[in-house]
């Protein structure tokens, strides 16, 4: 799955998806997409990440206390 970061729009190759939906994870594994060459995978918090079309992600992927009711 591809996200990118707030700050400069840059696309993330996101490494391990559960990661991604556990609501008690603040951060995700990541390898930025810039460049030819695979970059190394770093941390990504939550908080700073955006589907590429610009939508934030959805609360219950970020927030363990998130109920609907």
């Amino acid at each position: 799955m591809f996200l990118k970061t707030k700050e400069n729009g840059n696309l993330i190759k996101i490494v391990n998806v559960e990661d991604l939906f556990n609501p008690i994870k603040n951060e995700v594994t990541g390898r930025d997409q810039e460049g030819q060459e695979e970059q190394q995978a770093v941390s990504y918090a939550k908080e700073k990440l955006l589907f590429p079309s610009g939508e934030d992600l959805p609360r219950c992927w970020k927030d363990e206390n998130y109920t609907t009711a």
